[in-house]
């Protein structure tokens, strides 16, 4: 698997007019940003999809893969994928199955998606409430990393890329993420161009991350830090039909795993007030409403489980510094 292409908008038009089958599927809430690509290349077909959690199945897979079985798509065509994170994900898993897989790129219109979830070659849906339960590992050609395409984002979906953000900073540099908090506190992070640097940044330490394991058999899960709790208070809020955001789940799973971290000695006491303090900046939740009983369903099943009921959990031990330690799932209700 080639290590993951980060290039600028310019970079892609350019690549992309020689393309002689080009399909482009996009999020009906970035049909600008479609519609601005479609005068510029030389597009066979555009798709336009409803996304949501709830719609990120097989099912919507499969009705892609009849749009371009249609159009007579063959091996030889590339997929463009426009969007936030789960039409990158769901694009990416159609191509790595049509046909027996053809190519794709991502042109990520959400901060979350341009700093973390289109990149990595991490595709897949999700099974019976349960997030990416399907899915398969499979490289797009490149990633645009574009601030223009972030000037209609709604504050809520900034935050939620500023989760994922910080994130990635408290997993590779801490210094990044003393200067996002900075950001924060004079509301800085709004402006995408001025931002731009930052979504380098964490674009950059994520695909170095990937590169040195692409296929998730070490060092990159690392990059599943509040993930694991974060899924699992993603999967509660789906039964209790309550609104929580990816981003937001993530954030009270960072604050989770930090509080886990204090109580097993591998973080000093303090962490995880500090983070809950910064994370209030952008007006990120810190505390999941669900009580950890709650959620041990959902960390049982989680995708990275694996025999003898333990979990794979990254744990903090300073911003900038984390660690993986196998642990049994329902460890959380024992180390208070």
């Amino acid at each position: 698997m080639t290590a993951p292409v980060l290039i600028s908008l310019s970079d892609a038009l350019a690549r992309l007019q020689a393309e002689p089958e080009c399909y482009l599927v996009y999020d009906r809430n970035a049909a600008w940003v479609a519609s601005s690509l479609m005068e510029r290349l030389p597009v066979c077909g555009s798709l336009a999809i409803e996304t949501s959690e709830e719609g990120k199945t097989l099912e919507t897979v499969q009705s892609l893969e009849r749009w371009l079985l249609q159009a007579d798509a063959t091996r030889g065509a590339l997929l463009l994928a426009v969007g936030g994170g789960i039409t990158t994900d769901l694009v990416g898993f159609a191509a790595a199955i049509y046909k027996r897989g053809i190519r794709y790129a991502n042109f990520p219109t959400t901060l979350l998606a341009q700093v973390d979830a289109a990149i990595g070659g991490k595709t897949g849906v999700n099974l019976d409430g349960y997030k990416n339960m399907l899915g398969a590992f499979r490289m797009p050609e490149f990633t645009v990393l574009e601030a223009s395409f972030l000037r209609t984002l709604p504050a809520r979906e900034w935050r939620d890329g500023l989760a994922e953000m910080l994130k990635t900073f408290l997993i590779g540099d801490g210094s990044a993420y003393h200067q996002v908090i900075t950001f924060m506190k004079n509301a800085q992070f709004l402006d995408a161009t001025g931002f731009m640097d930052a979504i380098r940044r964490a674009a950059e330490i994520k695909a170095d991350i990937v590169a040195a394991d692409p296929e998730e058999h070490g060092e990159r899960a690392k990059l599943n830090l509040g993930h694991t709790f974060g899924h699992a208070i993603e999967h509660e809020a789906r039964l209790h039909g309550d609104d929580i955001s990816h981003g937001e789940a993530v954030a009270m799973g960072i604050i989770l795993a930090a509080g886990l971290s204090e109580r097993l000695g591998v973080a000093q006491n303090g962490l995880s007030a500090r983070l809950r303090a910064d994370f209030a900046q952008a007006g990120l939740p810190a505390d999941s409403p669900y009580p950890a009983e709650d959620l041990l369903e959902a960390l049982r099943k989680d995708k990275k489980a694996a025999a003898g009921g333990k979990v794979k959990f990254v744990l903090l031990r300073a911003p900038g510094d984390v660690v993986l330690q196998e642990l049994p799932y329902d460890c959380y209700l024992h180390t208070k």
